[in-house]
């Protein structure tokens, strides 16, 4: 089994900065790739930015230049960086992971949600 465990949401005022933390335990072999998700009150989840196992990184069109994610392979950790935070970056946040566990199957994950609020 494995779990992944998010932290660092909370509430911002806009152009206010927060990071939202990540970590993934248990019976993992490999972490492939990793990612964070958005789902606003309405709205369909949507990727934010994912992360290649060799840290090659791509972001949605709308948090290019603000956002920034990375990830420590060592420690089975992703990580996102927000800064110049606007209010239309509120939603719940889920980070994802695609992970070899060590039975040698492949399966994706997703944490808890984290809820981001900014305040214009």
């Amino acid at each position: 089994q494995v779990q992944l465990v998010e932290s660092g949401g909370g509430l911002v005022q806009a152009g206010g900065s927060l990071r939202l933390s990540c970590a993934a335990s248990g019976s993992i072999f490999r972490i492939n790739a990793m990612g964070w998700y958005r789902q606003a009150p309405g709205k369909q989840r949507e990727l934010v930015a994912a992360i290649t196992g060799g840290s090659i990184s791509n972001y949605a069109d709308s948090v290019k230049g603000r956002f920034t994610i990375s990830r420590d392979n060592a420690k089975n950790t992703v990580a996102l960086q927000m800064n110049s935070l606007k209010p239309e970056d509120t939603a719940v946040y889920y980070c994802n992971a695609v992970i070899q566990e060590r039975t040698m199957l492949t399966r994706t994950y997703w944490g808890q949600g984290t809820q981001v609020t900014v305040s214009s």
